[in-house]
């Protein structure tokens, strides 16, 4: 959408895109700008079972798990990290958005794992946030945009408007 001028403006947290703008250097048409870093956390409905007490491996791993997964493969990062100690959680459902997470373990006796800021961002009323009893990377959250609207005035603007929103912590 970018590249197509369909959109002036992408935030969220894209790897692979980010990888390539780096190894592209100035020759890529694209810019990007971090905005935050976000730590993982486990999310849950309130009353289930887990949401009450310290989040433990064992308890972790035997739970049913919703995977949100933007490019459809059935692992995620937590996956690799369970694996590199021998361990395996049982995902049950895979969604490709935080939001749709969100709703479904909200009505459901499923665990999720989202970014912190994903959670206070949404309010998460009915849900409740425990400690990953693994060690994740942290989530790097981008703003990019095509090249051709460097240098425009509104938007450089729009992206201190977001940057500083983004300080702010909205």
């Amino acid at each position: 959408l970018l590249e197509a001028g369909e959109a002036d403006l992408a935030i969220g947290h894209f790897p692979e895109v980010l990888m390539a703008i780096v190894s592209q250097g100035h020759d890529s048409l694209l810019r990007h700008a971090r905005l935050y870093e976000s730590r993982y956390v486990c999310v849950m409905r309130r009353g289930h079972p887990l949401a009450d007490a310290p989040l433990t491996l064992d308890a972790y791993c035997a739970a049913n798990h919703l995977l949100v997964s933007f490019s459809g493969r059935p692992h995620g990062q937590v996956d690799f990290v369970l694996s590199g100690l021998g361990r395996r959680r049982r995902i049950m459902l895979t969604v490709n958005q935080f939001f749709t997470a969100s709703r479904v373990v909200e009505r459901s006796d499923l665990v999720t794992v989202l970014p912190e800021g994903f959670f206070n961002a949404t309010g998460g009323e009915g849900l409740v946030k425990r400690e990953l009893p693994v060690q994740l990377q942290p989530v790097n959250v981008q703003m990019i945009w095509h090249l051709r609207h460097d240098a425009a005035a509104a938007h450089r603007w729009l992206r201190r408007l977001v940057q500083d929103a983004a300080a702010a912590g909205y």
